[in-house]
């Protein structure tokens, strides 16, 4: 498990966040974080006030990544891609997750490790991380400056005769249901969004159209809730379509594999991150997924 409560003894009297620095190497804004997070405790009890003296012993809560093997995509001097698979989450959700991506980042190459942009758990493929502050640094300008271009590969219901450009704002309204709380809608008082599709093609007998998106801006779901605005949903989505009573068994982990086959068409989402280019230090990279996407649409039609 990543998270593992650790005993620790200071010697000497010191500030909370010092000691953290010192015993443990995190920087002193990441040392403050965690404190303020509750994950220091004296006898037992959360103590959140990182400029506090602390003395003897003391626990934490400390993030130890582990490894599934899975191996890096292609990698860089300042940066590595992983090619993530459908299903693994990027970050933790809590302290009881099991492996995420973090994990593998971190535990191959170290704390200073960091990944630079999400896609959803169950959307497939690209995912750039920085090797080291600098570089976290620096591609995150990139990507704040949208000097960042982005193809994903998506099977949707229905037929698309033609390219399209969707434009239209993403809203993410918080609510009491945790359902709404994760769902983003197409609202005028929402973010301009736009996402451009290509049609690739279409197969008559599944009914469905693979497509090439390129998502001009970064909402969260942004190409889910567009295709699924223009009547044409992504193949496989447990969220965007599907009846209240679903969402809720799906979150609730409760929906079976020919379930969510038979309400969404496949027992995935199909959506898969294909291909990244942009400029970093004065070079220009085209990183391409090595993944068959269609095969992988092949195996999550098959109950």
């Amino acid at each position: 498990m990543p998270f593992v409560l650790k005993k620790l003894f200071v010697k000497e009297k010191q500030r909370a966040f010092i000691f953290l620095i010192k015993e443990l190497g995190y920087a002193q804004k990441e040392a403050q974080r965690f404190i303020a997070k509750g994950r220091l405790l004296i006898n037992g009890e959360v103590m959140n006030i990182s400029s506090k003296e602390i003395e003897g012993e003391v626990e934490f809560i400390h993030f130890e990544p582990a490894t599934r093997n899975l191996k890096p995509h292609i990698e860089y001097e300042e940066f590595v891609v992983f090619d993530k698979p459908s299903g693994v989450l990027i970050h933790p959700q809590n302290r009881n997750t099991q492996y995420s991506l973090i994990d593998e980042l971190k535990y191959q190459y170290g704390m200073n490790a960091n990944i630079i942009h999400r896609i959803d758990q169950e959307t497939s493929g690209l995912v750039l991380c920085s090797k080291n502050k600098k570089s976290e640094r620096d591609l995150k300008i990139m990507f704040q400056e949208r000097n960042m271009n982005k193809k994903y590969l998506a099977m949707v219901h229905g037929k698309l005769n033609s390219n399209i450009s969707i434009e239209a704002p993403l809203l993410r309204k918080e609510d009491e249901s945790s359902i709404v709380r994760m769902v983003v809608k197409v609202h005028k008082d929402g973010k301009k969004s736009k996402t451009d599709i290509k049609v690739l093609k279409y197969f008559p007998e599944l009914k469905m159209t693979l497509v090439e998106c390129s998502p001009l801006t970064g909402r969260q779901h942004q190409i889910r809730v567009h295709l699924f605005h223009m009547k044409h949903p992504i193949v496989g989505d447990p969220i965007y379509g599907q009846s209240e009573e679903n969402i809720i068994k799906f979150l609730d982990k409760e929906l079976s594999r020919e379930e969510r086959i038979k309400n969404s068409g496949a027992s995935r989402l199909l959506l898969h991150a294909s291909e990244l280019n942009f400029k970093l230090y004065d070079k220009n990279y085209n990183i391409k997924s090595s993944v068959d996407f269609l095969k992988e649409v092949q195996k999550s039609l098959l109950i």
